[in-house]
């Protein structure tokens, strides 16, 4: 009789541990999941912000053009030779600055794309070791 109870209680100590490593494991998972959904979410905002940056940015270099013909208009002054050749070069440079802001915008919502990737495999490998521990902590229950 000794024996079935021994059995009995040791079969209960590897159904807890294998439930707790199972509610674990899938923790680990969800958690890994909501990780990545954050970071998705906080690159779109950080996309949007960029477009608002750049409609910002549009909205005052039209500004500073349309100012910059009206004070050659009223001047006197032909948008001809030295003028002209200035606005063509502040506007090359205007255009790579852009560039360079855009592309940076790009890269850090690909960066957050990418940290939620690794959150979620981080949480599926963390739910793959613990299942391991688990089965060898019920192994060792058993002996």
């Amino acid at each position: 009789m000794a024996f079935v109870i021994t059995a009995t209680a040791t079969q209960l100590v590897v159904g807890a541990l294998v439930v707790s490593t199972a509610v674990t494991a899938y923790g680990q998972i969800e958690a890994g999941k909501a990780q990545e959904a954050a970071l998705k979410a906080q690159a779109d905002q950080e996309r949007i912000a960029a477009e608002s940056r750049e409609l910002d940015r549009q909205q005052k270099l039209n500004a500073a053009l349309a100012a910059n013909a009206v004070g050659l208009g009223v001047s006197g002054i032909k948008a001809e030779g030295t003028p002209s050749s200035l606005a063509l070069e502040s506007a090359e440079n205007i255009s790579l600055s852009e560039g360079m802001t855009k592309l940076s915008d790009r890269l850090a919502q690909a960066q957050l794309l990418r940290q939620g990737k690794a959150a979620r495999k981080a949480g599926q490998y963390g739910a793959a070791s613990t299942l391991l521990e688990g089965g060898v902590k019920a192994y060792q229950a058993t002996k």
